[in-house]
């Protein structure tokens, strides 16, 4: 308990501490899980430290949903969920997280980012939706219907990746929709013809990004992954 309470202390230190000193954008990636944990997280995150850090911003990591404060929140300019699942905050840490969306600050989700907080309907209209189903892990066809926007603009118009493909469900109006998959192409899709992958959207005064994508670890060791994320971070930091 004592070991537990140092490091968050300490961890609170840096990030203070830094804070001071640098004006650079700062990210929280944030993976905690009450529920099923990918094995891919780990190496997630540590995959996206370095990224977003190449991109001279800072970055930490926590599982901790006490740090959603309006005080160590208002230090961040973006949250960045890696495959959390379950419900993960109280009342009062949801409504920091309300308020931080609502100071014009963003949130990028990524794969079972919408397995997260079912009981809660203003975290499923920020995320997008929410998970229903999903079939074995398979390669597919993700058709690119916006070749403009950050998070795209690398991608063929038809992009054949091999990941756990998740059906929705409570899939909000009104998403700017920039991917989408050929059920056609792979076995046990349920969604049919529509069946969005990743989308954008700006909510409740601030920007929200989602990927569906992340399941593998091979997912995030790859190139057009990675430029795919960075892309959507990009938009939800209001970054041309």
């Amino acid at each position: 308990m004592m070991c537990s309470i140092i490091k968050r202390v300490s961890f609170l230190f840096t990030i203070f501490f830094v804070t001071q000193l640098s004006a650079q954008e700062r990210i929280l990636i944030f993976s905690k899980t009450t529920g099923f944990r990918h094995e891919s997280i780990e190496h997630g995150v540590a995959v996206l430290k370095q990224l977003i850090s190449s991109k001279n911003m800072l970055v930490d990591h926590s599982e901790d949903s006490q740090l959603f404060t309006d005080s160590i929140l208002s230090r961040y300019d973006a949250l960045v969920f890696v495959s959390t699942t379950g419900d993960i905050f109280n009342e009062s840490q949801k409504a920091a997280f309300v308020r931080f969306i609502q100071s014009g600050k963003g949130f990028l989700g990524i794969h079972a980012a919408s397995d997260t907080e079912f009981n809660w309907p203003w975290y499923g209209q920020l995320v997008g939706g929410y998970f229903s189903s999903h079939p074995a892990v398979q390669d597919a066809q993700i058709r690119v219907v916006n070749q403009k926007h950050l998070a795209t603009k690398h991608l063929p118009k038809i992009w054949f990746h091999r990941d756990e493909w998740y059906d929705f469900k409570s899939v909000r109006e009104g998403l700017h929709i920039l991917m989408d998959l050929d059920e056609t192409s792979y076995k046990g899709g349920k969604m049919g013809k529509f069946h969005p992958i990743a989308w954008y959207q700006e909510f409740d005064g601030g920007r929200s990004f989602y990927t569906g994508l992340g399941h593998t670890l091979e997912t995030f060791d790859e190139e057009k992954f990675q430029t795919h994320v960075l892309g959507g971070l990009r938009y939800v930091l209001k970054k041309k």
